[in-house]
């Protein structure tokens, strides 16, 4: 069985691409091509394509940078209000732990997805890696 595709609500392979649009998009986990298709068909796991307009996500380079965003973003929240609840508060070491790690672990569970999906949609808007069908196609030279 096969599903009906509307490519044409996709923009042409050789527009400009806005690439404040498509973080937006990226970050709300949807296809930074068209807005409506669902980048993500499990929690980290990108779908092949876009189910609204076709735009292939299979070429997308998202592994490590998303969980250093993720680090830098939870750190310079949690950073901030450790030191201030332990200034102003005389908490005992267990409620720091309890709270502290609780809060990372959420906030970094929360983030996660939505910065790999922006990081894929600025690839998208930039072309990069299987993103151009034009830019990519590299035959391998002949041995021998």
């Amino acid at each position: 069985m096969s599903q009906w595709i509307d490519r044409a609500a996709a923009p042409p392979p050789d527009a400009p691409r806005d690439w404040k649009q498509a973080i937006g998009q990226g970050f709300r986990c949807r296809c930074p091509a068209c807005g409506e298709g669902k980048l993500f068909g499990k929690f980290l796991k990108v779908k092949p394509e876009c189910e609204v307009c076709g735009t292939e996500f299979s070429g997308h380079r998202a592994d490590d940078l998303p969980p250093y965003i993720t680090i830098m973003i939870v750190g310079h929240v949690i950073v901030p209000l450790f030191l201030v609840a332990e200034r102003n508060a005389n908490w005992p070491d267990w409620l720091h732990m309890t709270v502290w790690l609780s809060l990372t672990s959420l906030l970094t569970m929360a983030l996660i997805q939505p910065v790999k999906g922006a990081t894929i949609a600025y690839q998208w808007a930039l072309r990069l890696h299987g993103f151009d069908p034009a830019g990519d196609i590299h035959e391998s030279p002949a041995k021998g």
